[in-house]
């Protein structure tokens, strides 16, 4: 007989769980006691249970395999809702553990409970309370299964605290291997019939094309088209933007650079692309046509109605068309690949090298010179995100991390923190707004004591400034939305992290150099002035409101 926290936790040992992030409490302590005895499994004891969600479905973006985190009942619980919402948006596979008082027989009424099961409906794929320990294996099997199943995204499970002490003779299930069924040879040929008969076809890549296969695919596609791509936030970095037929990321809706690409284009073939994502472009009735190449049907809505869609594996769906696609002599992408000449030479334009508070193009660029090849940024949510999303070169997958479908703030520094673990000996930047870091500041110190080594970026402007700068476009007077902030250097120094403040310009391309090449958790606070966010961004006010 075996105790049932015992198996629930072989249970996770058999899905290569290597850690389990969180904030135990009163009903966790079997399953942390069996936890303690585990040799493959590592606690992560965060701050805050944000940041537990947080790190774990950043764990899972990084590695396909399922985050685990943990919490208790009642406020342990709630505050894993915003990360479930992460994950479930951003398609980053988690599982999600919360105690809950004895079910069969309790003493304490209805002290700290709550419907937590029914309360992750709609934020999960799958969401169910352990009543006996018997079902065990195939509850924690299927919340693997879909967590990591096309689109991933959130599940939960609920151990109450007497299920958790049953003894039970269930053992753990093995791991299954599916594989993606391939898409149907008629939508193949409609696509390819349609690609040969286009004048200028343009690929947008979205977060489903975000998979190595796909990635490898993808690029032999390009190399053997010449077909211009631009990709949405969360598919930047799936081909080398350094690449002479990237157009540009989408980082807004209209009115940019990449729409003129886009503009130019009379067929879109839209790969992997999800509705959660701000829109990379808005369909017309009676407008260019559209190729939905995706694992999942489309769904439609007001702006996107693709004509024909392609459904299945999406590396299959690429590889057949590239095997048969003969690239036509008549197709021209002149006026796609002159603008992104033309952001190119917008943004060397405005970038400043001389002013202070730093100037944001130029900030752009020091970090991507300070970054190698295959450092990892981990994007907070502000303004700043639409300048790195449009301006930072992706050379790699996944090294540019930013949500573009909850855009929630306080995920940064547990999302770099996350990914330093992943990735031990490569260059990893949380890139902050001071209100986003605050937020979930406090997981500084487990980064210290995790050892972690990664630097903090936080963009200073004493204030909610994308909200602010977007209350000024709309006419309406600066109010409510400035504080103060405490001295960020000492601040990051009380935690035993390294503490700097910018200068200048020139100042803070040495420190990114220094953070860089120094181990240790660093904290960089960089002055900034939002008020230049309509020359950059170089988009008509009115759109750009509507946009953000």
């Amino acid at each position: 007989m075996t105790k049932a926290s015992d198996l629930f936790i072989q249970c996770l040992e058999e899905e290569e769980v290597e850690y389990i992030f969180g904030v135990p409490g009163e009903e966790n302590l079997d399953m942390l006691d069996s936890l303690s005895r585990s040799t493959k499994i590592q606690l992560i004891l965060t701050r805050h249970e944000q940041g537990a969600g947080f790190m774990a479905a950043t764990y899972g973006r990084h590695t396909g395999k399922t985050g685990v985190c943990m919490a208790t009942l009642g406020p342990g619980a709630t505050n894993l809702v915003t990360a479930a919402a992460y994950a479930q948006l951003g398609g980053m596979p988690i599982l999600m553990v919360t105690g809950q008082k004895p079910i069969k027989k309790s003493k304490q009424g209805r002290f700290q409970i709550l419907d937590v099961v029914d309360m992750m409906k709609p934020l999960t794929k799958f969401t169910h309370q352990l009543a006996s320990a018997d079902n065990i294996p195939s509850r924690v099997r299927e919340a693997f299964r879909l967590a990591e199943e096309e689109k991933p995204g959130a599940t939960h499970i609920e151990f109450p605290e007497d299920v958790a002490d049953e003894k039970t003779e269930s053992v753990p299930l093995k791991r299954s291997h599916v594989r993606r069924p391939t898409a149907d040879v008629k939508s193949i040929r409609a696509a390819l019939h349609a690609l040969e008969n286009a004048k200028s076809p343009i690929l947008v890549i979205g977060a489903g094309a975000n998979r190595t296969m796909t990635c490898r695919m993808l690029l032999q596609f390009i190399e053997k088209t010449g077909i211009p791509f631009l990709t949405t936030q969360l598919g930047k970095g799936v081909i080398d933007e350094r690449h002479p037929s990237f157009v540009g990321c989408a980082a807004l809706s209209a009115g940019d650079f990449v729409h003129r690409a886009v503009e130019a284009a009379d067929l879109i073939v839209n790969i992997g692309h999800d509705v959660i994502e701000k829109p990379p472009f808005f369909m017309q009735p009676g407008g260019t046509q559209v190729i939905h190449i995706s694992s999942k049907t489309a769904e439609v809505d007001p702006v996107y109605f693709p004509q024909i869609e392609v459904v299945g594996d999406i590396a299959n769906t690429i590889w057949q068309i590239k095997q048969d696609i003969v690239p036509s002599g008549d197709w021209r992408f002149d006026a796609m690949l002159a603008a992104r000449k033309g952001e190119i030479a917008h943004t060397a334009s405005i970038s400043d090298d001389t002013r202070f508070p730093i100037s944001p193009p130029y900030l752009v660029e020091q970090v991507r010179a300070a970054m190698p090849e295959d450092g990892i940024i981990c994007l907070d949510n502000g303004v700043y995100k639409i300048w790195f999303a449009r301006g930072y070169t992706a050379y790699r997958p996944n090294t540019v991390l930013l949500d573009n479908a909850l855009a929630t703030m306080g995920a940064g520094l547990p999302s770099a923190m996350a990914s330093a673990m992943v990735y031990p000996d490569r260059k990893v930047m949380a890139i902050c707004g001071d209100g986003g870091f605050m937020m979930n500041s406090q997981e500084m110190e487990t980064a210290v004591r995790l050892k972690l080594n990664l630097t903090v970026l936080i963009v200073n402007d004493n204030s909610y400034g994308m909200i602010r700068w977007k209350q000024a476009d709309m006419g309406f007077r600066d109010w409510g939305l400035t504080y103060g902030n405490p001295d960020f250097v000492k601040y990051a120094e009380s935690y035993g992290a390294f503490g700097h403040r910018a200068k200048s310009a020139e100042h803070l391309t040495q420190l990114l150099a220094h953070t860089r090449d120094t181990l240790g958790v660093h904290l960089i606070e960089c002055p900034v002035d939002y008020s230049e966010n309509d020359q950059i961004l170089n988009v008509d006010i009115k759109t750009l409101s509507k946009e953000l």
